[in-house]
C-alpha cells in the first residue's frame, strides 16, 4: 500500500538532490568559455561582457564578483607553472618578464576558490604595478615562497594549494583585439622546501 508512494517519494528525492548537486558542480567547475591560455596564464575575456554565456553569467550571480567593462580589465588566473605543474605552497616560484600594457595591474595569492588568501602578519600577499621594483628595461622579478626573499616577493601560505592572479586594467589588451599578440610574464618553480 506504501510501497509505490514511497517509491514515486523516493525517485523525486534523488532527481531534485542530484540535480542540485550537479548544478552547483557546473556553476564552480567553471567560469565560463572562451578561454584563452597564454603559458600559465588564462583568461575569459568576455566573462564580463553581454556575451558571456549562461554558465558564466550564473557563476558571476552566485560569487557577486565586480564587473568589468569590455575595455576597463582583465584577469588573468595561473594554477599551474609553465611546465603545467600545480601550484603548490610548499614550493618557491619565479615570475619574470613583463606584462602587457596597462595603466595599472594588479597581482595577488589566491585560494582554490578564487578569493585572496589572508594575508599573513608582516608579510605581502599582493603587488601591483606601482609598488613593483623594476629592472632598467622596464621588466621585473617577483619571488613567491613561504621563506622572505629579496626584491618583490609574495608571501605563501604554510600549506595547501593556491593560484596566482593577475589582472590588467584600463588595458588595450581587454578589448577584441590583441589577445593572440599579448605577451605574459614567465612563471616558473624554481625549488621545493626551504631552498
Amino acid at each position: 500500500m506504501f510501497r509505490v508512494p514511497l517509491l514515486v517519494a523516493l525517485s523525486l528525492i534523488i532527481a531534485f538532490g542530484g540535480g542540485i548537486l550537479f548544478t552547483l558542480y557546473a556553476l564552480n567547475a567553471t567560469a565560463g568559455f572562451g578561454a584563452i591560455k597564454l603559458g600559465a596564464w588564462e583568461a575569459f575575456p568576455s566573462l564580463h561582457t553581454v556575451e558571456a554565456d549562461p554558465y558564466a553569467k550564473s557563476h558571476r550571480a552566485r560569487a557577486g564578483r565586480l564587473l568589468y567593462g569590455t575595455a576597463e580589465g582583465l584577469s588573468f588566473a595561473a594554477i599551474d607553472d609553465d611546465n603545467n605543474n600545480r601550484l603548490v605552497a610548499g614550493c618557491s616560484y619565479r615570475i619574470s618578464g613583463q606584462t602587457p600594457a596597462a595603466r595599472l595591474w594588479t597581482l595577488f595569492t589566491a585560494g582554490d576558490d578564487g578569493e585572496p588568501l589572508p594575508p599573513i602578519e608582516g608579510r605581502p600577499s599582493a603587488l601591483n604595478s606601482w609598488t613593483v621594483l623594476r629592472n632598467p628595461d622596464s621588466s621585473f622579478v617577483i619571488s613567491i615562497s613561504q621563506d622572505a626573499k629579496s626584491g618583490n616577493w609574495l608571501a605563501l601560505p604554510p600549506s595547501g594549494r593556491f593560484r596566482l592572479v593577475l589582472t590588467l586594467l584600463d588595458t588595450p589588451a581587454a578589448g577584441n583585439s590583441g589577445l593572440i599578440d599579448l605577451s605574459m610574464p614567465k612563471l616558473e618553480k624554481t625549488g621545493c622546501g626551504h631552498a
